[in-house]
């Protein structure tokens, strides 16, 4: 019964997991500006932030409808700790310890994707169906 209940879960996973970076990629769009300058302030080119954006949805998509999930999650992982790295090191504040925390715990969560894969209801399962046939 319990591998009946959780057939499915990579999808729901998938979704809430590309949320963050959807969403953040289309907050760094609209606060431009802003953000550009908090990434200065770390010591990070500004030229960074568009090459950001597009890494953030473009594998926030990719991951949303399982597209090279594996390969996608693996760099989300990459991605998750070097931003925890970066911004969040100041474990002087509970805030930005919790930030960091995240963050390791979501990169916890693409390394377990980027082993499993989308093996339902996903690309890369059509696609691997298509290519037994």
């Amino acid at each position: 019964m319990f591998n009946q209940a959780i057939k499915y879960t990579d999808a729901p996973a998938r979704i809430a997991m590309s949320a963050i970076f959807l969403l953040s990629g289309i907050g760094k769009l609209s606060a431009y500006a802003q953000t550009q300058g908090y990434m200065e302030a770390f010591g990070l080119p500004g030229g960074l932030l568009a090459p950001t954006i597009a890494f953030e949805i473009g594998a926030g998509l990719a991951l949303l409808v399982g597209f090279q999930t594996r390969f996608v999650a693996f760099l989300l992982a990459g991605f998750s700790i070097a931003t925890a790295l970066v911004f969040h090191r100041d474990f002087g504040d509970q805030t930005q310890m919790i930030m960091f925390l995240k963050n390791v715990a979501i990169t916890g969560g693409f390394l377990v994707m980027a082993k499993a894969g989308a093996p339902d209801l996903s690309v890369d399962a059509l696609l691997s169906a298509r290519k037994k046939r």
